[in-house]
């Protein structure tokens, strides 16, 4: 067994350094597909932070629950209490958890990603653990979550090429394209006395074909990026991990990955 892992990982390796680096200085790490072919990358199988980016498994899981979307989560005392980017959620309220979900995926808001995972899991530890096995269950064996939302943690980390099968398997659901492609859109608290606004943290949307995924920044990680577009029925798909100028070199990749086929 010892053998046969050894040889995996010289195999994933030697895929990894025949990748084409013709961005050098877009981060510490990234990959870019079309039609699921790597073409190029960096560091693919470098450990980083997931920050934000993490919430696509937290979109995979809730997509994949048999409970019901339009169910009512209450909001506890942790998730109202949460830091970095939020909806701005009160303690005791209820939202329904298709809307937690938006404004997991579209505003990328904490407090409603760890609502919607503490109602899923049943605590925030446990529903990391349907993380973690859902991770290996896609083959993103260079993965380990220890935040349901993509917090810097001891001992969390991820890589390009772990990051881009999980943005390949989220994407297949419709209701997360729908979601990751709406630059804005609000949600109601249960009982319809808050209306909040949310704004998409894709800055790429509506440019160059590009139709989702998802963003992420935090001081471990640096800023992040999954960006997946479309034309003429080709995809290309592309993840960044502690990104130099995300935007920019995101447009250059997909702008060079149509022109080259």
């Amino acid at each position: 067994m010892r053998i046969l892992a050894a040889f995996a990982a010289l195999l994933a390796a030697a895929s990894a350094q025949a990748l084409d680096n013709p961005f050098p200085k877009s981060g510490a790490a990234y990959l870019v597909l079309r039609d699921g072919q790597p073409i190029w990358g960096a560091s693919t199988d470098g450990p980083r932070q997931p920050a934000s980016l993490a919430k696509m498994m937290l979109a995979l899981l809730a997509l994949e629950s048999a409970r019901a979307p339009e169910r009512l989560v209450l909001v506890s005392t942790g998730a109202a209490a949460a830091t970095g980017k939020r909806l701005g959620l009160h303690a005791g309220e209820r939202f329904r958890a298709v809307d937690l979900l938006a404004a997991s995926v579209i505003a990328s808001t904490n407090d409603a990603c760890r609502a919607l995972a503490e109602d899923l899991g049943g605590s925030r530890e446990r529903f990391t653990i349907a993380m973690n096995a859902r991770a290996v269950a896609l083959g993103m064996l260079d993965t380990r979550f220890a935040d349901p939302c993509g917090h810097d943690r001891p001992g969390q980390h991820t890589t390009a090429a772990d990051m881009a099968k999980l943005a390949q398997a989220v994407a297949r659901h419709p209701q997360y394209m729908r979601l990751a492609a709406l630059q804005e859109t609000s949600v109601r608290s249960a009982d319809g006395g808050r209306e909040i606004r949310l704004k998409n943290t894709n800055a790429l949307l509506g440019y160059a074909g590009v139709i989702g995924l998802k963003t992420g920044y935090t001081p471990g990680a640096g800023t992040c990026l999954a960006a997946l577009a479309e034309r003429e029925g080709v995809r290309v798909l592309l993840v960044i991990l502690g990104g130099s100028d995300r935007w920019w070199d995101a447009a250059a990749m997909i702008e060079r990955a149509f022109a080259d086929r």
